[in-house]
């Protein structure tokens, strides 16, 4: 198989970090340094840098309640990385993004397959938001925000959206794609600005009661059921995966 899809299938990293790596000349094939598009087989050694890699003893899926400072990246030189937050006592990394600004829940996992199948916009996946902004919310707000918004900064329309409001200055969004900061962004088009901005939801997978700074194990019964509903997703690999 590809060398990046062999580093997100052990669980090393995602497919777009092994690039990364790649392209940086960490990576060694039977001691040979690795290039972009290399095929490797079983029984083969790769390295990186001086870490050999072996697959990893078991799946895993962690849904974390991310506090707001925390950011979601798995580089070691960035302060208060979402890795080295959860100081998991084996290597998994995030499923998408939620900006350092947003909190609630993200998922971490050591199974780059699953990554791309749930983050993948054209797979049309669910994710639940809480929001509030710095003004009352009315009618034509709400309107506006689940129809197709144009975010003029990346050069993108969004699809259309749930939105229900839950307070006076509070609302409920479900979205389908997660395009950089892209709640924010479509707020900021209607002259609202968020002030709190927390995700409840990733499909079938909820925060619930989770503490913040908290992680579990996603249970048998959710992994089953998230299993059974990214079955005929694509799993062509995650280039943009910013969240909102």
């Amino acid at each position: 198989m590809r060398l990046n899809k062999y580093l997100s299938d052990i669980g090393y990293c995602s497919r777009r970090e092994a690039d990364r790596l790649i392209e940086a000349g960490k990576v060694y094939v039977d001691g040979v340094q690795a290039g972009l598009g290399m095929q490797v087989e079983e029984g083969q050694e790769v390295r990186v840098g001086k870490k050999v890699l072996t697959k990893t003893d078991a799946p895993v899926l962690l849904a974390l309640n991310k506090p707001r400072g925390i950011e979601c990246t798995t580089s070691k030189t960035v302060k208060n990385n979402i890795v080295d937050f959860v100081n998991y006592k084996s290597r998994v990394y995030p499923v998408g993004r939620l900006d350092k600004d947003s909190e609630g829940l993200i998922l971490l996992t050591n199974q780059g397959d699953l990554v791309n199948k749930m983050m993948r916009s054209g797979n049309r996946h669910e994710k639940e938001y809480l929001v509030s902004v710095d003004k009352p919310v009315n009618e034509a707000f709400l309107k506006g925000m689940a129809a197709p918004v144009y975010l003029k900064e990346l050069e993108v329309t969004t699809r259309p959206c749930v939105v229900e409001q839950t307070g006076k200055c509070s609302f409920r969004i479900i979205l389908t794609q997660g395009y950089n900061r892209q709640i924010r962004r479509m707020c900021a088009s209607f002259g609202y600005k968020v002030t709190k901005l927390k995700r409840i939801r990733i499909m079938n997978i909820c925060l619930e009661d989770l503490k913040v700074g908290a992680y579990r194990e996603v249970s048998r019964k959710e992994m089953k059921e998230l299993l059974e509903l990214i079955k005929d997703s694509s799993s062509e690999t995650v280039r943009k995966n910013h969240e909102a």
